[in-house]
């Protein structure tokens, strides 16, 4: 009986250990991007230019950190923001990214308020990069959870 009793206990042991294995633990981080083309702005623009956004939200710090990579656009940068509308809608600014940099900038937001995190989640947050020949935008990207 203590045979089958250790082997019964031994047998719970192994299958807890497998399934604490095959389920992790929730991470704090969502993932976003956003591909940033002259076909989604509005009006959309026949720039070849073209960039990304990868972005990290945390939940437990409601910061949002956002990586942009671009190239080939027509002029300089002049500015880039992060607004509020949906795809094929124009919208306010929300962030500003300050003075352009080179491709490869991160930026980290302020924590975000709750209807600001749930804008970003509903899809309601747009990348945008302007120019001096495009200054109302050259490439655009909605933010799309990942």
């Amino acid at each position: 009986m203590k045979q089958f009793f250790l082997l019964l206990v031994l047998a719970a042991t192994i299958t807890s250990c497998k399934k604490d294995k095959k389920d992790p633990a929730p991470s704090n981080e969502v993932k976003f991007k956003a591909t940033l083309l002259g076909g989604n702005e509005v009006p959309s623009t026949p720039s070849s230019a073209t960039g990304e956004a990868n972005a990290v939200f945390n939940t437990d710090t409601k910061v949002l950190t956002v990586t942009i990579t671009y190239t080939s656009l027509t002029t300089a940068l002049t500015a880039w923001h992060i607004h509020r509308a949906a795809a094929g809608i124009n919208g306010g600014v929300i962030f500003n990214f300050g003075t352009p940099q080179p491709s490869g900038f991160v930026f980290s937001t302020p924590a975000l308020t709750a209807e600001q995190e749930s804008d970003l989640n509903s899809t309601l947050y747009y990348v945008n990069l302007h120019t001096s020949t495009y200054p109302g935008g050259e490439i655009r990207g909605q933010l799309i959870k990942q």
